[in-house]
């Protein structure tokens, strides 16, 4: 009986573990910073440049746009083509492991500590962006509260 027990508590172990390892978009998303929650503006880079700089990779170039696609759809900020014109910096990186989404407060700049920032594999694919779905839901979480 006790080995019937074990293997059930076993088998039910794995159960969970497995379950929540093929479900990571039920990630939980972090806290946004309330500090942007009236933000209007974005722009949209990466930590190399921006989408017209000619060294960039085309795997970054794709993810800008795939970022700004999906922002544009979203239809709640304005893309803006200048930092300096920006409430919000969006610096994107897509490598074959792992792509980030790193959120700046334009005015503070992009060299010091990000604000927020999500990171997954294909999560800045175009016509499919996972990481700026976790964007939105944290944004509008935030200004619900505001």
């Amino acid at each position: 009986m006790k080995r019937f027990s074990l293997l059930a508590a076993i088998l039910i172990v794995v159960t969970v573990i497995s379950a929540a390892a093929s479900h990571p978009s039920t990630a939980k998303v972090p806290a946004f910073p309330g500090i942007l929650a009236n933000a209007r503006y974005v722009y949209v880079a990466t930590y190399d440049g921006d989408q017209f700089n000619p060294n960039l990779l085309p795997e970054d170039r794709d993810a800008i746009g795939a970022v700004q696609d999906a922002i544009h759809d979203w239809g709640k900020l304005t893309l803006v083509y200048q930092p300096s014109q920006a409430d919000i910096v969006i610096l994107v990186t897509s490598r074959p492991s792992e792509d980030v989404l790193a959120v700046y407060d334009a005015h503070q700049g992009t060299s010091g500590n990000f604000l927020w920032r999500v990171m997954g594999r294909d999560g800045l694919q175009p016509g499919e962006t996972p990481l700026v779905t976790q964007f939105e839901k944290g944004f509008e979480g935030v200004q619900k509260h505001n």
